[in-house]
């Protein structure tokens, strides 16, 4: 299974964001969305599961949840926009990757055989960072992330 990551879009959903995320089986949008059409624009390639981060306060994307556990090529991936507020032990609930953003930073990491998954962000370009967004594969090797940088 292709599942595309992206985060901190804060309202710009760029060209090459969509292009980058083209071909996958599920996307997967770690908060800061900023504008709701960025949901339904990133529907048209796939189904979308989102949660909101800390500046989706108005409108549509305040309903999204805080957090979120969804099950992918037979793995659980959890979704907390900061790890900050991670609310879990993901050993113990069985999750195979936690998907954050927040940070603007890309990064993949594992720490006890949980993948730690940053998209960075790829919205608004901010301070020096890359514009990143992530691809994912599951399958019978288990969970594995790269950055894709679009900018």
């Amino acid at each position: 299974m292709r599942i595309g990551v992206i985060s901190d879009t804060h309202g710009l959903l760029r060209p090459e964001a969509v292009e980058a995320l083209a071909g996958v089986d599920h996307i997967l949008h770690a908060g800061d969305v900023g504008d709701a059409g960025i949901l339904e624009r990133l529907r048209a390639i796939a189904p979308v599961t989102a949660i909101r981060g800390n500046v989706d306060r108005r409108g549509v994307c305040r309903a999204l949840p805080a957090t979120e556990a969804v099950e992918l090529g037979g793995r659980l991936v959890y979704l907390v926009h900061s790890l900050g507020d991670l609310d879990i032990d993901p050993v113990a609930a069985g999750v195979a990757a936690v998907v954050s953003g927040h940070s603007h930073r890309a990064e993949v990491r594992e720490r006890g055989g949980v993948l730690y998954l940053n998209p960075g962000s790829a919205g608004p370009r901010r301070f020096d960072l890359a514009v990143t967004v992530a691809r994912v594969e599951v399958g019978t090797a288990g969970v594995v992330a790269r950055i894709v940088e679009l900018l």
